[in-house]
């Protein structure tokens, strides 16, 4: 065996310390968004550098509360993982000032009210906190998730229990979603010649609002959900919001639309959803699913990091045989249920359009 050099060893400890110790990065940009930091540098566009004493005054404290020493701190270790930009004064002092990144901006609300931010504080609440240590017992014991161990029933069920936590859900959706759909309006033609569209775990009927904008040709929108979600949705122009069960039936349509759909269910499951909508397809429709796709091969770059880390989030949260699926796979389950052609388009870093025609 040959004997490492000091300098590798070095750089091996150094590494284990960092990701020991990467607890601290989602948990001080948890801090970031309830503080309303990137809203505060924003300031309405602006986005000038601000040290951590300007920054303070700016935020939803109780007049004259606050720590500079210590959100300065929190901005300066996020400012390492890209979320803010540093500037240091020249002089015996130096000052630090910070202003927001490409990835600091998208914590900003819009004019909808919705960012980022809200996906946050969604994955890091305290009952889904109770759930990561016990990840290791998605191994010993699959037929339990740990979220279920931590906290007595699933996640899906305590969303229908807690309006708080279903609401802070579906902002987060909503802050996710929105910027996806208008990339998937903007780079995809596959809706050109639909005029029936279903969508399948619609929720409020966000998505199909804004395909019908998009493509005048759909006629006829069918929100599908939950009866308890659908009751809930507001009236949309050309949109039918139609209450059920998609492990028993899914609506008919030309083409039938679902996104983060399959990525919570296992391979069984998943073909039984896939089943119902190819028997609501007539001849030569699709299914137009979104999901995240795992890339063949494990690297480092930020994508395969992010789509690896959704897919243990699934795992520890909704359910252990979940998963996130490589392209390759998502393939054989279309074609397991008798879809006879398969097409993925990579329109954004994270989710990947998967046509599936009957």
């Amino acid at each position: 065996m040959v004997e490492e050099s000091s300098e590798s060893r070095n750089k091996a400890r150094l590494a284990i310390m960092e990701l020991a110790n990467m607890i601290s990065v989602p948990m001080s940009l948890n801090a970031a968004v309830k503080l309303g930091i990137a809203d505060a540098i924003w300031n309405s566009g602006s986005n000038s550098p601000l040290s951590a004493s300007e920054i303070l005054p700016r935020l939803l404290l109780p007049s004259g509360a606050g720590d500079p020493e210590n959100l300065q701190r929190i901005l300066r270790m996020l400012t390492s993982y890209g979320v803010f930009s540093e500037h240091l004064s020249d002089g015996p002092v130096v000052e630090r000032k910070y202003s927001l990144t490409d990835v600091g901006k998208t914590l900003v609300t819009d004019s909808d009210g919705l960012s980022y931010g809200a996906y946050v504080l969604q994955h890091h609440q305290e009952v889904m906190m109770r759930a990561w240590p016990l990840v290791h017992t998605a191994v010993v014991e699959p037929e339990t998730e740990p979220y279920v161990k931590a906290n007595g029933e699933a996640a899906y069920v305590q969303y229908g229990k807690c309006e708080e936590m279903n609401s802070l859900m579906q902002k987060a959706m909503s802050g996710v979603s929105v910027p996806f759909m208008k990339a998937i309006l903007d780079g995809y033609d596959g809706f050109k010649s639909v005029e029936s569209l279903v969508d399948v775990g619609g929720s409020a009927g966000d998505c199909l609002r804004m395909i019908l904008e998009q493509f005048p040709n759909v006629r006829e929108g069918i929100n599908f959900d939950l009866p308890e979600v659908v009751a809930r949705a507001p009236k949309i122009p050309g949109v039918t919001h139609v209450g059920g069960d998609m492990f028993q039936s899914v609506p008919s349509g030309d083409a039938i639309f679902m996104k983060w759909v399959l990525t919570t269910w296992t391979d069984q499951e998943c073909k039984q959803i896939m089943k119902n909508c190819y028997n609501a397809l007539p001849a030569g429709g699709k299914l137009i699913a979104c999901e995240p796709v795992l890339p063949k091969e494990t690297d480092d770059s930020h994508r395969t990091r992010a789509l690896l880390e959704g897919d243990i989030f699934v795992m520890t949260i909704y359910r252990t045989k979940g998963k996130h699926r490589t392209e390759e796979e998502f393939k054989e389950l279309g074609l397991s249920v008798g879809f006879s052609s398969f097409r993925p388009f990579y329109i954004d870093y994270f989710y990947t359009i998967l046509e599936f025609q009957k």
